[in-house]
């Protein structure tokens, strides 16, 4: 049974064992450190002594209650690696390679610390320096990898971070009349024919750069695309196949005619680069013609938005582009359309001028 002890101030403090920490001397030889945890109560009645005794005791019991044991005794380094190396065969390898990053070149001040002393505090200075340097969705993403780590290796420790709010997306969608220009173009020139089909699949699939790299001619069937793999990065920075992001993104799509009639001209192997190549042309041939700068990714956006503009269920936009939650088409790409936009404000402000009688009906 823990006792508490009475301080000079007349409060009362009430020390116990923790764990053990490996330390070195001036010398270099590495010795084992006890660690103790202290509660202190301000409260010089005895009524103060019986409290930080209760607590002393309840943190003994909630200890030994984590597995059954002690807490374990390593870094939070360690505990980064061996959580990224039981996901290694679970997780996709782009998932793994960006858990090697944050394990490398994040939470620096706390890393070598034993995971058992590491405070709440010390975690919110740490994501403050996240934040200032990222956006919130890469804060808040960092934050959940540790907050697994954390989960799997010291349970009971409940971690309060006031994470950056969430931002508004500004999103940049192409227009009806800028995929017309950027089609003609590609098709025009001739000159790269993985680009163009690449083009074709984001805007009209939608597909992903990934799932474009890694679609192959017996996954296609007539005007039907079954979406089954994508091409990613792995920590090694090799671009390797595996299966779709997720079970969402295992799809069937069938494109328009114009699309797939172009698929008996292509080999195997539908395109013969990855997708980091698939941006660098992009954005060369955006610069080159002088088009409205946006990225290929917002093809996606494009294709999305149309369907929703054509009034097309969500459920259906969801499983013709691979998302699996509707709240990531709500929030990212259900934006209405520059042109479509202008088309119900004439319409609204045409209703309304004939209401009040005015003789300049918009045209």
């Amino acid at each position: 049974m823990p006792t508490a002890k009475r301080l000079p101030s007349g409060s009362w403090r009430c020390q116990v064992y923790s764990h053990t920490e490996k330390t070195t001397d001036k010398d270099g030889n590495e010795k084992e450190k006890r660690i103790y945890k202290s509660f202190t109560s301000q409260d010089k009645t005895r009524k103060g002594k019986i409290e930080v005794e209760n607590l002393a005791n309840e943190f003994l019991l909630n200890k030994d209650k984590d597995n059954g044991n002690a807490p374990i005794e390593i870094t939070l380094k360690e505990a980064f690696d061996g959580y990224i190396k039981l996901k290694e065969n679970i997780l996709s390898p782009s998932t793994i390679k960006a858990y090697k990053s944050i394990a490398k070149n994040d939470f620096k001040s706390i890393m070598k610390k034993n995971i058992n002393s590491i405070t709440s505090n010390e975690i919110q200075a740490e994501i403050n320096r996240i934040s200032a340097k990222n956006s919130a969705k890469t804060t808040r993403n960092k934050h959940g990898l540790l907050s697994s780590v954390f989960a799997m290796y010291r349970p009971n420790f409940l971690i309060r971070t006031t994470l950056p709010q969430k931002e508004q997306i500004d999103l940049t969608i192409p227009l009806d009349a800028d995929v017309r220009k950027l089609i003609e173009i590609i098709s025009n020139e001739g000159k790269d024919k993985d680009l163009e089909i690449a083009i074709l699949l984001a805007a009209f699939g939608p597909m992903r750069r990934s799932e474009i790299c890694g679609l192959h001619k017996k996954e296609i069937n007539g005007d039907i695309v079954h979406v089954k793999y994508a091409m990613v990065q792995n920590y090694k920075n090799e671009w390797v196949l595996k299966r779709t992001k997720s079970f969402a993104g295992d799809r069937f799509i069938q494109f328009p005619h114009f699309v797939a009639e172009k698929f008996d001209d292509y080999p195997e192997k539908v395109v013969s680069i990855n997708p980091a190549q698939i941006t660098l042309r992009f954005e060369r041939l955006i610069k080159k013609h002088g088009l409205k700068k946006f990225r290929f990714h917002d093809l996606r956006h494009y294709c999305a938005s149309i369907q929703h503009a054509l009034g097309v269920p969500d459920a259906y936009i969801m499983q013709r582009g691979g998302w699996k939650s509707e709240a990531v088409l709500k929030n990212v790409y259900r934006h209405a359309l520059e042109d479509k936009q202008k088309e119900v404000n004439k319409d609204i402000n045409n209703h309304f001028e004939k209401i009040c009688n005015t003789n300049a009906t918009r045209k």
